[in-house]
């Protein structure tokens, strides 16, 4: 949307409009805000589209998607029309004496959320919804009188457009409702209609391979799966052929299970993603197709989408091919237990893992020539009976790891290959400012490097001076928040961070919908059928862009669920103290939790400290609400 609504300072002719960009042009026509010009349509003067901001006191911002606005107009709360924070708003200029332009909110174009989540509170004699974002108190749609007949602090799903309350969620004071409150502040469900789950059960539990004559029988080769020791759903499976040294990536066929404008596929392609929470998963799929049907499970016949790729002697990918097939993953491993093996320490049926492992080391060394390791850990949160948090670990990379991550990237720069227009997963270069910004942040840290063009090379010199500190992952954290995040495309970019020219999403069709329609796109291309190929890539354009959103939403779900479950741990140590590490000290100090539980961010007031240093906190102040950690620093550490 945003792309469309920057066109119209330029025009943009009727033709090139999609369907969906067409109902806002209608609104804005009927509002006066465009004006058609020699076959083109121009945003007329004195409006301008932007995205909205909202102050704790209730003022709005609107950042514009026009660049000669090079500040945010301000937009007072009488003039704010209803409209919420993170909307895509139509404002109008109004003609101040006050040198900062202000607008009045016209129209809300796109709600940045269908609903909004309050909780109720006592001011006074009257009851008051206080919202969860933005903090901001304002009246419900329900009489005072049954409004005081709720316990305090009730949670309710407000409908934005009306104001109207949807559903009762809970009890901001439970922490059994804090699943709910994360799902619904970004508008996720994590229940299917029944039309869904109907369809999906009709699949049954088990694959006939009778009924399946055309597909290529491998359920004689030894595939297996690696995935988390916790996993529900498995995408993918692998097999090596060493004699032949072919490397088969079996996925999920669920393209074959889920076909295009079903009832289960517009509820996947609403939902983008399957959500993941430390005690369960909000599937993309119902669990009827995400855990069993679809699910590559252990000694059962499973539909695969398969690419069979061909490595030379001299570890060069020769050949790969593409079909539909029927395979039996003989054995679940998980990660852990592959680990083992690799070092010797259990045996394994699976006599093909040691020399994959071997040939995707080398791979991987001759990929990070033009790509990067960056060695990150990812939190790990556990829970007790009480939906309390009761410990926290770091995951970071193992053997096991690399292994799955290689071969999965040759499935998916192989089906990148095979595509002109679809979904590509694009990562551009850093924006020069940020790679400045993030030059002067490693000085202070003692790793003094000049800027040069070539920003591939500068990072790698960084990375090599933070292993000689021995700071390579602190480092390298700082490093990826200086680079753009990778979206979806219809159109390829190319990939700066894995190095590749063409690269997309392959191997995930049940936890990510960008992998089902490439799926799609893939058997119509495999199948010569350019009608259907084209009818696939309707829209693309959007759908790409959405998926974007709703990576990036799947995400703050999960983080937000962290960040309150931690909120509610702080609020039983006010006043107790803890090391910390300073991991933001831009805008904002954050200190990072590093003590026996790791990775809750506290928000650090009236103090300045560099980057990294380990610090004592004491927590002065938690907000369940908010999912917001305050505290002091006490003591500054040394390094």
């Amino acid at each position: 949307m945003k792309e469309f609504l920057s066109s119209l300072l330029n025009g943009v002719k009727e033709r090139e409009i999609s369907a969906q960009n067409k109902e806002i042009l209608r609104n804005l026509t009927n509002l006066n805000a465009v004006s058609l010009h020699k076959d083109k349509y121009y945003l007329n003067d004195g409006f301008v589209c932007g995205r909205l901001d909202i102050s704790s006191n209730g003022t709005g911002y609107l950042n514009a998607f026009d660049d000669r606005f090079k500040q945010d107009l301000i937009i007072e709360n009488k003039n704010l029309n209803n409209s919420h924070y993170g909307d895509i708003v139509l404002a109008k200029i109004l003609r101040t004496k006050k040198k900062r332009l202000s607008a009045k909110v016209v129209m809300s174009l796109k709600l940045a959320n269908e609903t909004s989540v309050v909780y109720t509170k006592n001011f006074g004699p009257a009851v008051l919804g206080v919202n969860l974002k933005t903090g901001l108190s304002g009246a419900l749609r329900a009489t005072q009188k049954s409004l005081k007949a709720l316990p305090s602090g009730t949670l309710l799903k407000i409908n934005n457009l009306n104001n109207e309350i949807v559903e009762v969620l809970g009890n901001i004071n439970d922490p059994f409702s804090d699943e709910k409150i994360s799902l619904a502040l970004y508008n996720k469900n994590d229940k299917f209609s029944q039309a869904c789950e109907d369809q999906a059960a009709a699949w049954g539990d088990f694959v006939d391979p009778k009924l399946y004559p055309q597909r290529v029988d491998l359920q004689n080769l030894d595939f297996c799966t690696i995935d988390p020791i916790d996993a529900k759903d498995f995408d993918d499976a692998i097999y090596f052929d060493e004699k032949n040294r072919q490397i088969y990536v079996a996925i999920a066929d669920v393209s074959e299970y889920v076909s295009e404008y079903s009832p289960i596929d517009s509820e996947a392609k609403k939902r983008g993603f399957s959500i993941y929470f430390p005690h369960k998963s909000i599937p993309m799929l119902p669990r009827a197709l995400s855990e069993n049907i679809c699910s590559l499970k252990a000694n059962v016949p499973r539909l695969a989408f398969v690419f069979k790729i061909s490595i030379d002697e001299n570890d060069e990918v020769v050949k790969d091919e593409l079909f539909e097939a029927i395979i039996v993953s003989k054995q679940r491993l998980n990660y852990d237990e592959v680990d083992e093996i690799l070092q010797d320490k259990k045996q394994s049926q699976i006599a093909w893992l040691k020399p994959l492992f071997a040939l995707t080391s080398r791979l991987r060394a001759k990929r990070l020539v033009n790509a990067f390791d960056f060695r990150t850990d990812e939190l790990r949160m556990r829970l007790d009976e009480n939906a309390l948090l009761c410990s926290t670990r770091f995951e970071g990379e193992t053997a096991s790891h690399s292994l799955v991550e290689d071969c999965m990237l040759l499935a998916n720069k192989a089906a990148a290959n095979r595509i002109k227009r679809g979904v590509f997963r694009n990562h551009a270069t850093p924006d020069i400012k940020k790679i400045h910004n993030l030059l002067d942040e490693l000085a202070l840290l003692g790793i003094e490097l000049t800027y040069e063009s070539n920003i591939a090379n500068l990072i790698r010199k960084v990375q090599a001076k933070a292993d000689a500190l021995g700071k390579r992952e602190q480092i390298d954290k700082l490093v990826i928040k200086s680079q753009r995040k990778a979206e979806y495309s219809a159109q390829n970019y190319g990939h700066f961070g894995l190095g590749f020219e063409r690269y997309t999403h392959f191997t995930s069709p049940i936890r990510r919908y960008s992998d089902l329609i490439l799926h799609r796109l893939l058997k119509a291309i495999l199948a010569n059928d350019e009608k259907l190929n084209n009818y696939l890539l309707l829209n693309i354009e959007q759908t790409c862009e959405n998926l974007s959103l709703l990576e990036r939403e799947a995400d703050k779900v999960e983080f937000d669920f962290m960040d309150r479950k931690f909120a509610r741990w702080a609020c039983e140590n006010i006043g107790k103290e803890f090391r910390c590490f300073i991991s933001e000290n831009q805008n904002t100090l954050v200190a990072k939790l590093d003590d026996e539980l790791k990775g809750a961010r506290i928000f650090i007031a009236d103090y300045t400290c560099e980057l990294l240093r380990p610090v004592i906190v004491r927590i002065t102040q938690s907000d369940v609400a908010s999912a917001k950690i305050m505290g002091k620093i006490v003591k500054k550490l040394d390094r």
